[in-house]
């Protein structure tokens, strides 16, 4: 354990954010007052916040002072600047103690091109906005110069986009043929909710129906049906809520309609045509790795041929933008591994690929039951990540979106690659928070982003059973939120 002694309550989730990018795995408490520590600590950190300065101290296990050093600072003035000050200390002490740096720097956030897209638009040059991330946020060269490319890109795929007057709609489909080891998204086993599949569409149609009724007056930009597996549903399930949308919403102006295919163990072609048949104009089958053994490891119950077999037929039916999502950093895969995985997918010469660096979230059973799993290695690292990114490029592909996430292998971060003009214009409306998002179905979070500094969102609950039963409070709690914020 590593304790962080506070003497107040006061960025507390940067200071735990980045001490844990240093320390993967390791846990890192918070506490205010030193007769809070009970137990063993592998590490403390005692920061001291006064008016004129912050003050860090570092100590061993035994209690030996190891490091102290402090930065000035005019707390009140500026809380960003304090706050970047004391994250640059902390960053500075860490990084001279191990002997190491962190590829994204001080930052902590899942969102770094939001800062190069934001700097883009006030104007700024790339080389300015190069100079201000590696001295303010300490960010390496090859990631400073990664993010600057891609917000420049999206700029450049954004540049039509309506943020005001338009909008996206995510559909949330929460079923998978399995629960994968490393997963914690709002998903459930389909074989346990065969019977209540058609009671989850009813309330999903209901609140479909609603949240039409509310944009009515506003321009529908993108679609996206995710989950879980929205191949899941059967082919006229599928039917029924792809009808659904085109009966409420106005598709005419459309620039992107997505839908998930993901688990190549739930593509059939009757499903497949059943999107063919509504126009949908982008898929995902994802293999996330092409390794058959740690296919099996990680509960995806379907194979490498499968995932092949899935594809060519999807090719075949005339699905000419198809994305495939892979992970980095999964149990035992090193290297060579991820190698035969990025061989296989970019032979198949898909329109994009999605690289995740593994994220092992609270829920996933990899942290639930990490005893069981303990022996398990977990590899990513900077020659990884390059080598995926040179297999995208001769694949002709090139990054147009990136994110991170908390607890990532190696602490890098998600990008994806696309070859031009089969970019994913949700992921980046997503990521970048510039255009309002209405999402339903049990988990959707609609996010409303009223100005550039200002986003509310309105959750729906996560639980199957709970969103089916309460479709009406769900729907009220739109209606509430919408009456207070606007859309």
């Amino acid at each position: 354990m590593i304790a962080v002694l506070l003497n107040k309550q006061d960025f507390e989730y940067d200071v735990h954010s980045l001490i844990r990018a240093f320390y993967p795995g390791v846990d890192v408490h918070i506490f205010y007052e030193e007769t809070e520590i009970q137990e063993a600590f592998e590490k403390k950190f005692l920061i001291l916040y006064a008016e004129d300065r912050i003050e860090i101290t570092i100590f061993d296990a035994d209690g030996t002072q190891q490091m102290k050093d402090q930065v000035e600072v005019e707390y009140y003035a500026d809380r960003k600047e304090t706050k970047n000050h004391l994250k640059r200390l902390l960053y500075r002490m860490i990084s001279q103690m191990k002997g190491e740096t962190l590829p994204w720097g001080t930052l902590t956030g899942i969102r770094p091109t939001k800062i190069p897209m934001a700097m883009l638009e006030q104007g700024k040059k790339n080389v300015e906005i190069a100079q201000y991330m590696r001295e303010t946020y300490y960010t390496s060269n090859e990631k400073t110069a990664l993010s600057i490319a891609i917000a420049n890109r999206e700029r450049h795929i954004l540049k039509n986009i309506d943020y005001q007057r338009g909008y996206s709609l995510y559909v949330g489909i929460p079923f998978c043929p399995s629960i994968c080891l490393y997963c914690s998204f709002s998903s459930s086993p389909i074989g346990v909710w065969k019977n209540r599949v058609d009671d989850y569409l009813d309330a999903l149609l209901k609140e479909i129906e609603y949240g039409a009724a509310e944009y009515a007056d506003r321009k529908l930009d993108t679609v996206y049906i995710g989950g879980g597996t929205p191949t899941t549903l059967e082919p006229e399930q599928l039917d029924r809520l792809l009808s659904k949308l085109e009966e409420c919403f106005d598709m005419e102006h459309v620039l992107e309609y997505t839908v998930e295919a993901g688990r190549p163990d739930s593509i059939t072609r009757e499903k497949l045509q059943v999107l063919k048949d509504h126009h949908v104009s982008r898929i995902s089958i994802n293999p996330q790795t092409m390794n058959q053994k740690t296919l099996d490891l990680i509960g995806r119950r379907h194979t490498v041929e499968e995932t092949k077999a899935a594809f060519f037929m999807a090719r075949e039916m005339g699905f000419d933008n198809i994305n495939m999502d892979l992970i980095v950093g999964l149990p035992g895969e090193e290297k060579a591994e991820v190698e035969e995985t990025l061989k296989e997918v970019t032979s198949l010469d898909p329109d994009s690929i999605t690289v995740h660096s593994l994220a092992v979230k609270r829920a996933a059973r990899l942290n639930m039951f990490k005893d069981q799993y303990k022996e398990m290695t977990f590899t990513n690292n900077m020659a990884i990540m390059d080598m995926t990114a040179q297999y995208a490029m001769h694949a002709g592909m090139a990054p147009y979106y990136l994110y991170r996430q908390k607890n990532m292998a190696g602490n890098f971060e998600n990008v994806g690659y696309a070859k031009e003009g089969k970019e994913g214009i949700y992921n980046i409306l997503i990521m970048e928070e510039v255009q309002s998002i209405l999402a339903l179905g049990a988990g959707a979070s609609t996010k409303m982003v009223l100005a550039s500094d200002r986003i509310e969102r309105i959750e729906n609950v996560k639980d199957i059973k709970n969103y089916i039963e309460r479709i009406d409070e769900m729907i009220e709690r739109k209606r509430q939120g919408f009456m207070k914020y606007g859309k």
